[in-house]
């Protein structure tokens, strides 16, 4: 996992991975697992196919027919410092004539690995691809013989192995129509999106796939600026291997420009009732201003971004805030103006594929008198009026907003089991275990 985080250390401040992810070895004997079925059912579409009539033949009877397609073996292994080998291992039987059959085995050996392409979308890509045919021996040859290669030429022309290993890599269950996706936009409000953007093609290690990312975070339409660069930061090495499928990683940079995201959209902006006052139970100086007993509104929004701070076991949410105070709610009216800063733990889960954000209670809160529009005010005195509601009313009407969660970069019709996250110094941990969606309909 240190690889992956060595990697999250800034080219230059437009181009800095801020998150990651390393797909396991046993991330991807997953991925073969699910994969073999969709093999099979691609492998038996493929070669039991009506072959196309061939006039070097004699007759129709003289073409070998596939009668059934069994996969045996399908595995994905990590070949460090270049990429994967899929190797598959098909056993066909084959009748060469009517009442006669033989049976034989296709065995596909190919190197596969991803690529950045031109328009930045990682791309599976075949580098080498070896099949061979053989007849599998009879039961009266089991004591003598090995299975021999078959070089018949009606059998190669029917089973097509070039045509195989040109489009081998559609035999697993994530082709680049899923890559894709690994890219796309991910609604976080009506108006906020994040996307995952690959940095490179990934790098291959012992410890599995390593896929660098950079987040950017839009607010209606248009990307918003880092609030700040990221920095590098490291971790020890895992005490044992790892057991999951994949591990994620996000640095402190990430939530902070996840929640300046929400602050520059507006969503962190929120209204509220001074529980249980009206103009009438304020200090004279106060109500003095307005002729009816109208109820006490606080309206806050943010005076600066937000900031995330990531110690170990614990993540820190730092609020900068203005609360308007006045009277309403229809035809607002402020009277004063109180600078409110505010510290709160956040809560971090996995629901599917989002990342679920939900502030604590506040721990820490400091109010501070900004403007008055009716003289100088006592701090204990805003304190006593004001502070039970913001510690109250801010973090709940900020999980309104957080509910949703915020996608994690991940491919279709894959999601997220098994979840442990990890708070570390400056990055967060989200080893987790691949699990693909059961199909409706």
């Amino acid at each position: 996992l240190s690889i992956l985080l060595s990697l999250l250390v800034p080219a230059h401040t437009t181009r800095s991975p801020d998150c990651g992810g390393i797909l396991t070895p046993s991330g991807l004997r997953y991925l073969a697992e699910v994969s073999k079925p969709h093999a099979e059912s691609v492998l038996r579409q493929d070669l039991m196919a009506p072959p196309a009539p061939d006039p070097s033949l004699v007759s129709p009877s003289s073409r070998n027919q596939i009668i059934s397609v069994k996969v045996e073996e399908f595995s994905l292994t990590l070949i460090p410092d270049t990429g994967m080998r899929l190797s598959i291992e098909v056993d066909l039987g084959i009748a060469p004539a009517p009442s006669t059959t033989k049976e034989m085995r296709l065995s596909i050996l190919a190197d596969l690995h991803v690529e950045m392409n031109p328009e930045g979308n990682l791309e599976l890509v075949t580098s080498a691809c070896k099949p061979t045919l053989e007849e599998l021996q009879s039961t009266e040859e089991m004591d003598r013989s090995a299975p021999r290669k078959s070089s018949g030429s009606d059998v190669d022309k029917q089973i097509n192995v070039e045509k195989i290993c040109l489009e081998v890599s559609k035999l697993l269950l994530f082709p680049n129509e899923r890559l894709m996706s690994l890219a796309a936009p991910f609604p976080i409000t009506a108006s906020c999106q994040v996307q995952y953007l690959p940095l490179a093609a990934p790098m291959y290690s012992e410890q599995g796939i390593i896929i660098s990312l950079q987040t950017t975070f839009q607010v209606a339409g248009t990307v918003i600026p880092l609030p700040v660069s990221p920095v590098p930061f490291s971790m020890p090495e895992p005490a044992s291997s790892n057991p999951s499928h994949l591990t994620l990683a996000f640095s402190e940079h990430f939530y902070t420009s996840f929640f300046s995201a929400l602050e520059i959209s507006g969503a962190l902006n929120v209204s509220m009732l001074v529980s249980g006052t009206k103009i009438s139970l304020l200090p004279l100086q106060m109500g003095s201003l307005f002729q009816e007993d109208l109820p006490v509104v606080l309206q806050t929004v943010t005076r600066s971004s937000p900031r995330v701070v990531l110690e170990e076991d614990k993540a820190i949410l730092y609020l900068f805030l203005t609360a308007q105070i006045g009277a309403g709610p229809s035809l607002f009216q402020s009277f004063l103006s109180v600078n409110v800063d505010a510290t709160a733990r956040l809560h971090l889960s996995v629901a599917d594929t989002r990342m679920i954000i939900s502030v604590a209670a506040i721990e820490d809160i400091k109010l501070s008198l900004a403007t008055s529009d009716i003289g100088p005010v006592l701090a204990a005195l805003l304190e006593e009026l004001f502070l039970p509601t913001i510690r109250k009313e801010v973090p709940a009407q900020i999980n309104v907003v957080l509910r949703q969660g915020v996608f994690l970069p991940h491919i279709t019709s894959f999601t997220y089991t098994d979840v442990n996250i990890t708070i570390h110094k400056d990055y967060v941990l989200i080893p987790c275990n691949l699990q693909l969606e059961a199909r409706t309909g």
